[in-house]
């Protein structure tokens, strides 16, 4: 960074130091992050709207496609950040053009879902218009680096030449009108190229990114994602309320939300990232793609939570079945993946592998009580439970565990992948 903290004067991106104390997010990077909670919000409604239209197979392809875009996005940006974040006026600048493309690409996100809806072709284009955008900019971030830094020049060279490979293939997606199978059938090596350029590039000398700077970053998203889940349930049942007033079930339903909203933001928190990222610094990739699906998940709960609103307002055809299980599924999927990120990144434990157990016969009771006729708010509240358990479980006996885990690396006093 500049070493007058006064002014923003070009820096030579010689790589941020790995251990740098005291390293937190810059307020750029949390202004990043706001065009990504816009992206969140976007997707959660118009998930919402396809659902409770009927339209939910459709709706959850156009999702995942959508999260993934956006998701992959924020990945790469953090990382890079991480490592080579020189906080001057270049810097800044090619991170707003990044900003510029991430809300085109929520723009877009509208024309993707109704395009796949509609099940004659994929009207992508300002979507996929604006992730070449994000990618381009961050293209000339590598290219810079590869400038200024000698000693990792290999590693940030392959990484702007197969993002330009990438987006190369995704303008193409932009230029033809395909129909669904196709847009899939051409995306799909798109996908695989993009997620293996970082394990390609990194294979000789790794970037210096920072293991509790890269903790932090991740832990704000997930806040911001949970905001969603927030946000999204008190819109919607402002709208019932204002129709119909006030009633147990919508008092309920936003009781309900919260607590749950909170019960994942707790158990997100039990595991020490940046610890672990520092003792294991190769398991980076597991961990960072593994959180596309731990984000998805938090946005899907808050769209979740919309269905079941615009069920209460009578604005939507589907079952309750259907309008639990957009709830309890992606709260299934995401007390999973964070038993197994606590796994992968400490130690598996044999308690951790009950409260799995526990997490899908309780998933499943909360779908089948709905089947059976029960009340909906009884469903909702059982699937607090897999997630209340484990922190209350961490809470008694877990947190020996877990010190004995950190003890245990920190007795190794090895870093898996030390920083060349």
């Amino acid at each position: 960074m500049s070493g007058n903290p006064l002014r923003h004067a070009v820096t030579r991106m010689h790589g941020r130091d790995p251990h740098e104390q005291n390293r937190v997010s810059s307020p750029l990077e949390l202004f990043f992050d706001l065009t990504f909670a816009i992206s969140f919000g976007v997707a959660a409604g118009l998930y919402d709207q396809a659902v409770s239209s009927g339209h939910w197979v459709t709706g959850l392809i156009s999702f995942g496609f959508s999260m993934f875009a956006v998701i992959w996005a924020w990945i790469n940006f953090s990382w890079f950040a991480s490592a080579y974040d020189t906080d001057d006026w270049v810097f800044r600048l090619v991170t707003m053009v990044q900003m510029f493309g991430v809300l085109i690409l929520s723009m877009g996100l509208g024309s993707v879902f109704t395009s796949i809806q509609a099940g004659s072709h994929v009207d992508n284009r300002v979507m996929v218009f604006g992730y070449v955008i994000m990618r381009v900019a961050l293209i000339f971030q590598w290219l810079r680096a590869a400038k200024q830094d000698p000693s990792r020049r290999s590693t940030c060279l392959s990484y702007a030449k197969y993002l330009a490979i990438a987006q190369l293939g995704w303008i193409l997606v932009i230029i033809l009108n395909t129909s669904v199978q196709l847009m899939f059938a051409m995306i799909t090596p798109l996908f695989i190229l993009e997620m293996l350029t970082p394990v390609i590039a990194e294979r000789k000398s790794r970037t210096p990114w920072h293991a509790h700077h890269i903790a932090e970053r991740y832990a704000l998203l997930v806040i911001i994602a949970l905001g969603e889940c927030l946000v999204g349930t008190t819109d919607a049942l402002r709208a019932v309320v204002a129709e119909d007033g006030w009633s147990i079930e919508t008092m309920a339903v936003g009781l309900l939300g919260t607590v749950l909203a909170f019960t994942m933001w707790w158990l997100y928190f039990v595991l020490p990232t940046g610890t672990a990222l520092h003792h294991r610094r190769n398991r980076s990739f597991v961990f960072g793609y593994s959180h596309i699906f731990v984000f998805s998940s938090i946005t899907a709960v808050g769209a979740g939570m919309r269905i079941y609103a615009s069920y209460l307002a009578g604005d939507s055809p589907v079952s309750k079945l259907t309008v639990i299980m957009s709830i309890a599924i992606p709260v299934a999927i995401y007390t999973l993946m964070l038993l197994f990120l606590y796994g992968y990144m400490l130690k598996i434990d044999t308690l951790h592998l009950w409260i799995a157990a526990v997490c899908l016969v309780v998933t499943a009771g909360s779908i089948l009580l709905v089947a059976v006729g029960s009340p909906m708010t009884l469903s909702l509240a059982m699937l607090a439970i897999p997630p209340a358990l484990a922190i209350i479980l961490d809470e008694r006996i877990g947190h020996k565990h877990r010190a004995a885990a950190l003890e245990s690396l920190a007795r190794s006093k090895t870093i898996d992948h030390p920083v060349d």
